[in-house]
């Protein structure tokens, strides 16, 4: 918060854009930083807390919004400025009668768990609630995924498969996209999948749903076998993990091989609506500053 209204300090109008890229480089953000995204929205971490910081000095009438997306700092900003504060936070705005009334914090003390509460709440926006909450559903949707792929059969994980990758887009129909040509036996599959609805080139596939983690001599198999159909793309799905030997193999041979572990596979189910269903959806909304100008 002090940051940015030492930025707004020179009375000029200012965008949001603007800002977070003063800010990024003021607190030496690197690449990754700067695009690290939200679970919970299609938005990187720190472009939603500067809107958020924005936002609370906006209710607290130290910065006006002169219009959608602009921000420019009060005399009431420019006094906290002169007055040299060491920080800025949410118990710093407490001071001021709008903040007070917009959060509507009481009088009286709290009791303890009051207290935690709105503790929790300074340290974190609304935004990191909501995301973190979402974070801890998808984690417990993804161990409970994980508990049933170990129980399914090999025919049911063989169209698991085919059903998630269709679901991705490649090929179209299940009976346009994919053909298993291999054997089942060994609680795994041998496929391919066409790459698009034409079929202009095909990828194949192996699955294993094993307990033991997949190592190189696994994945060197399969990558033996693409040379022999003069192959170059491939898939290898596990309900385990890769050794790291695994891992590096990959990267190191000419066929483009992507190994998918458990986590990745039951994100990917998460992301694309296999074998879940919506529970409850929130709406997040915002003024329309728009209809009122």
């Amino acid at each position: 918060m002090l940051p940015m209204l030492k930025l707004l300090g020179d009375k000029k109008e200012r965008r949001v854009g603007e800002m977070i890229e003063s800010l990024s480089d003021y607190f030496e953000l690197s690449e990754e930083e700067k695009k690290e995204p939200l679970t919970s929205k299609n938005e990187p971490v720190f472009h939603n807390r500067v809107r958020w910081t924005l936002f609370y000095l906006r209710k607290a009438e130290l910065v006006n919004r002169t219009k959608r997306g602009v921000g420019k700092i009060t005399k009431r900003g420019l006094d906290v400025l002169k007055s040299k504060p060491k920080k800025i936070d949410m118990k710093f705005l407490e001071q001021f009668p709008e903040y007070k009334q917009f959060r509507n914090l009481p009088a009286k003390k709290q009791k303890k768990k009051q207290a935690d509460l709105i503790e929790t709440t300074e340290k974190n926006t609304p935004q990191d609630l909501l995301d973190s909450g979402y974070k801890a559903f998808r984690n417990n949707l993804v161990q409970e995924l994980k508990g049933e792929l170990r129980k399914c059969d090999p025919s049911f994980f063989e169209k698991l498969v085919v059903d998630l990758l269709v679901a991705m887009g490649y090929g179209g129909s299940h009976k346009d996209a994919a053909a298993v040509i291999g054997k089942s036996g060994d609680e795994g599959i041998d496929g391919l999948i066409k790459e698009d609805r034409l079929g202009l080139d095909v990828i194949y596939l192996q699955a294993k749903r094993w307990e033991n983690t997949v190592g190189r001599q696994e994945i060197q198999k399969f990558a033996g076998a693409l040379q022999g159909k003069r192959a170059k793309k491939g898939v290898f799905i596990t309900t385990s993990d890769f050794t790291k030997n695994a891992h590096e193999y990959v990267n190191t041979i000419e066929a483009k091989i992507i190994l998918i572990d458990g986590e990745k596979l039951t994100q990917l189910m998460i992301d694309y609506d296999l074998g879940v269903s919506p529970k409850e959806s929130y709406q997040i909304k915002e003024l329309d500053s728009d209809y009122f100008e």
